[in-house]
């Protein structure tokens, strides 16, 4: 029987990124991973944006998870000799002049911090790009290209042994105060689950308020649109090289499961959002949906099952999960390893009174 020191259950953003900073440490990982192509990882641009929503608020801890994204990203650049991580400024452009004031009023207190480089009704000419009631530069921020990132990640895990692609099945694992035994021949202290949207059928963490909202993408060819920045306006546009854009993302919310495969209605939407953004013609070169997991309080789940401490839980990032990641594996890992409180915003602790029972319809050994 195979020892290990930590299993995990799943190799998206989240599953990658805790694996990578486990092993770092040398603990013993092994990560199962059943590929799909409507993961949110596959399919997410991969937005670094400090200053989100309706409201124009700063993200939770911008201050400490943007640096600490950049350092990760710019060591598995440095490992693959492959670059993922591209710090480019992200210009929101005013959709109305109520939005214009709003912004423009909350400025003078500064709200911001230095992410915001400059507030400007009036923009400079910017090629193919419909500048209107103007815009705001956010600086500090970028993309990364979680695809071809996850993809370098899971060939080396595949050639070195710590990554199998496997379907996982529940009912062939077996859970003990001392650790689980997965197919009477893995056996690991840990078991760390982080299979994203999967998760609402993940027979120990079901209960947690995980909502899986399904989200599409449009991979366009444009040649006369500037690739200086990353556009958003109700949407992004964010620039993937040699001319080639990425627009995203529509947001479709339960009833859960969704229907499988691309939309006419998204391709429609998104187009829109594009022509919104841009005065330049356009084709349509791709088209992708994925399953993200999102929860209540837009806050991850990290934590350990309340009945069961060798089962653990990192899960829930959403669509800042390549901010949130690299700073929160390390924070879960110190967690895990016994040198640090985990942080009462993401621990599962905040949703214990939705927790029944484990589950008879698994194996545990009493």
């Amino acid at each position: 029987m195979t020892p290990y020191d930590y299993l995990i259950l799943g190799h998206g953003l989240a599953g990658a990124t805790l694996a990578y900073e486990l092993r770092q440490r040398g603990h013993a990982v092994l990560v199962l991973d059943e590929p799909r192509p409507d993961s949110a990882s596959n399919v997410a641009a991969g937005l670094m944006n400090p200053v989100t929503g309706q409201r124009f608020a700063l993200t939770w801890l911008a201050d400490e998870l943007l640096p600490a994204a950049a350092v990760f990203y710019r060591k598995l650049e440095a490992e693959f000799k492959q670059q993922f991580f591209f710090e480019t400024p992200i210009l929101k452009l005013f959709s109305s002049v109520k939005e214009q004031n709003a912004i423009l009023a909350r400025s003078a207190d500064q709200p911001w911090g230095a992410f915001v480089e400059k507030i400007s009704t009036d923009l400079p000419l910017i090629p193919g790009v419909k500048t209107g009631l103007g815009g705001i530069f956010i600086r500090r921020c970028g993309y990364v290209a979680v695809r071809e990132m996850l993809a370098a990640l899971a060939a080396a895990g595949l050639q070195n042994g710590w990554l199998r692609h496997e379907t996982f099945t529940w009912n062939e694992l077996v859970v003990d105060p001392a650790g689980v035994t997965y197919k009477g021949a893995i056996q690991a202290r840990h078991l760390v689950c982080c299979e994203g949207a999967a998760a609402m059928r993940n027979p120990y963490f079901s209960w947690l308020p995980i909502i899986a909202t399904q989200g599409e993408v449009l991979d366009v060819q444009c040649q006369g649109l500037s690739m200086e920045q990353v556009l958003n306006k109700g949407g992004y546009v964010v620039p993937l090289g040699a001319g080639q854009f990425r627009v995203g993302a529509t947001y479709r919310w339960p009833p859960f499961p969704f229907p499988l495969g691309i939309t006419e209605e998204a391709r429609t939407e998104l187009r829109q959002r594009f022509a919104e953004m841009s005065d330049q013609p356009f084709q349509v070169v791709d088209q992708r949906a994925g399953i993200r997991p999102a929860v209540r309080d837009r806050k991850p789940l990290l934590g350990r099952h309340p009945a069961w401490p060798v089962l653990s839980i990192f899960n829930g990032f959403g669509s800042k999960g390549v901010m949130l990641a690299p700073r929160l594996a390390t924070h879960f890992a110190n967690v895990l390893e016994g040198t640090e409180a985990l942080w009462p915003e993401v621990n599962i602790s905040r949703y214990h009174s939705l927790y029944i029972s484990v589950p008879t319809e698994v194996g545990v050994s009493s």
